[in-house]
């Protein structure tokens, strides 16, 4: 546990954590079972195949999140942080190969771009399984359920502008409460048939692959729903810290999830009738509405997770290049992890809208769903493979059986949902490709344009050498760049039409570290050149929000100070002519370049930098 974690007291992260990161996989039972026996590949529901689809689950849920992630890869921290974009850093940060560099950036951005499609099809499946609870009460009640998970859905992307916090604190105690009503139900229903537990015994999972490959394939494709929400566990370990998400996992969700889902496997041994929902058909008939109702708020909260995780990614995103820099309001003062991204919310909530029109069923939704949690969790796979060899230094033997066996088992599942493509997974997919596409524009796109720039400058010591005869007036000028080396566009631009330059010259550059955070000591780098003329780096990590007013003040420590009220930023705003030749990007990627350019936020309100104090120099590029 890091130590800023470790200073707070434990059981509130517990029950935070409880909260927020298990919300995913704790829907799960609403869905999972029902979707092996009576979703789009349905397997007989007899007692042999229950008995071997529970084990299936079980050993499913212990090797992919109990082995691979709570024991494995929650190892492969970035200082704290986790997640694709936390593992790629660190892998970049420790590769000397050129070509192992590029392979998992591409690896890193395309499992970025999963998630995507993972946290469009999430909302959309959870709220809507849950509300499809209404149809057990009444079949009256069915025409009701599109128009009220439309409702709930769209109340929920409303209030994402107001922030978190003050709901956030109710995440907890009602999570605690769903897993401690999921862990009841399946005792009670248990108690009735014990003899549903000898499906503990692997050989019962190993039994049902062997004498029915076919069928066992195809579950595959559904079981991984069990499993959904396990790669969480990674990405949310920079909030709550690593032994308070494996203490919560160990000592309260799993058990919860198992005896929910064996209770499940007691009630069909018994009723196979109970298939159409056999969550909702584990209580009693006067308890359907409650339970209806504490599902809804658990999806609720399991969806407001994955849409702040949406948030945090494009975050990171934008620090690491990766994405033009766009709004991000910070919803409360005293969390900097809470953020509202308003381009990433509204058109989540396109999607999310589109699915739960376009699908219109949670069974026809889970044939999207597999696709990307199956990639994202192969792609997390192989990166940690080379963290295993790169960091931890680990036998090539050894992270050839590790890495091999999550491999076999990765590809089995993203094999069995592959089948699904036609019936919806071809959804996340197509999601992914164009975020994908997205990202990997963008970076090379300011590639070619720092090229570009750096073609137009002048080096720093010629450009000084010719400044005696300039005229210098009182106060600062702080040019903002990209690069660390030659002269500033804009600064050539405003000595060429203003013919003056200030007594005191800042050349800012503001880079993005391969760490989350970084430290305050480290922040700023300073040298003094001649001619008044300073070159000041700052640094953030890529978790943090850039603030420069803020960053310049710890410049005293440098014997350096700036008066924001003598203080004038230039900054230069390039407009991208796509090239009709196009040589080093394809013209229609150049034109997709130069639409997010035009559109990303302004470099004043990204840097916040007061807009009083601002002057602004265009120029034009071609790429």
């Amino acid at each position: 546990m890091s130590s800023e974690h470790s200073r707070k007291p434990l059981a509130p992260i517990v029950v935070s954590a409880i909260g927020v990161v298990f919300g995913d996989i704790g829907t799960s039972p609403l869905y999972a079972l029902k979707e092996i026996f009576n979703g789009h590949h349905p397997i007989p529901v007899t007692p042999d195949n229950i008995l071997g689809v529970l084990s299936l689950v079980f050993w499913s849920i212990m090797a992919l999140v109990t082995v691979k992630y709570v024991s494995v890869i929650m190892r492969a921290d970035n200082r704290g942080e986790g997640g694709s974009l936390a593992l790629l850093s660190l892998i970049t940060e420790n590769s000397r190969n050129r070509v192992v560099t590029w392979a998992v950036s591409l690896l890193g951005i395309f499992a970025a771009a999963l998630f995507y499609g993972d946290s469009m099809i999430t909302p959309a499946i959870s709220v809507l399984s849950a509300v499809e609870g209404l149809e057990i009460v009444s079949p009256d009640f069915t025409r009701f359920v599109l128009p009220l998970t439309l409702v709930i859905l769209t109340v929920l992307f409303f209030i994402q502008k107001r922030g978190t916090g003050t709901v956030g604190m109710f995440f907890g105690p009602v999570m605690i409460g769903w897993f401690a009503v999921l862990g009841l139900l399946g005792i009670l229903e248990i108690t009735r048939h014990p003899a549903v537990l000898t499906a503990l015994n692997p050989a019962y999972a190993v039994g049902f692959i062997t004498h029915h490959p076919s069928l066992a394939f195809l579950a595959l494709g559904s079981v991984v729903l069990s499993v959904t929400g396990g790669e969480a566990l990674y990405t949310d370990m920079g909030h709550f810290g690593r032994f308070p998400i494996r203490l919560a996992w160990f000592g309260f969700v799993l058990p919860a999830l198992v005896l929910n889902y064996f209770g499940q496997g007691a009630l069909l041994l018994n009723e196979p009738a109970a298939i159409e929902s056999p969550f909702f058909h584990l209580g009693p008939n006067w308890a359907t509405i409650p339970l209806v109702i504490l599902a809804t708020l658990a999806t609720v909260i399991a969806s407001q997770a994955v849409i702040s995780g949406a948030f945090s990614v494009a975050r990171q995103a934008v620090q690491m290049g990766f994405l033009p820099r766009m709004l991000i309001v910070h919803t409360s003062g005293a969390e900097a992890g809470q953020i509202y991204v308003p381009f990433t919310n509204w058109t989540l909530y396109l999607a999310v809208v589109a699915l739960v029109l376009g699908f219109k069923s949670s069974s026809n939704l889970a044939a999207a769903y597999g696709i990307a949690v199956t990639g994202t969790m192969l792609i997390d796979t192989v990166l940690v493979a080379f963290v295993m060899v790169l960091l931890w230094r680990w036998h090539p033997l050894v992270v050839a059986l590790v890495a091999g066996a999550f491999l076999a088992v990765d590809i089995a599942f993203f094999a069995a949902n592959a089948l699904k493509i036609p019936e919806g997974g071809w959804f996340p997919i197509a999601a992914g490709l164009v975020s994908f596409t997205v990202l990997t524009t963008w970076r090379r796109g300011r590639r070619l344009v720092r090229r570009e720039l750096a073609k137009q400058g002048i080096p720093m010591a010629t450009f000084l050498n010719a400044l005696c005869d300039v005229h210098r007036v009182n106060g600062t000028a702080v040019f903002m760049t990209s690069s660390k080396e030659g002269v500033p566009a804009a600064l050539l631009h405003n000595l060429k039409h203003n013919q003056i330059l200030h007594e005191r010259v800042a050349l800012v550059t503001v880079e993005t570290a391969d760490t989350p955070h970084v430290n305050e000591m480290e922040r700023i780098y300073l040298h003094r050149m001649n001619q008044g003329f300073l070159r000041i780096v700052i640094r953030y990590g890529f978790m943090e929000d850039p603030d420069v007013p803020q960053a310049l003040q710890c410049c005293k420590r440098y014997g350096e100070s700036f008066d924001m009220m003598e203080t004038t930023f230039y900054v230069s705003r390039e407009t991208v002519i796509p090239s009709v030749l196009g040589r080093r990007i394809n013209p229609w990627r150049a034109r997709l370049f130069a639409f997010m350019s035009k559109n990303a936020t302004s470099a004043t309100d990204f840097f916040r930098i007061p807009n009083n104090r601002v002057v602004e120099l265009g120029t034009q590029l071609v790429i």
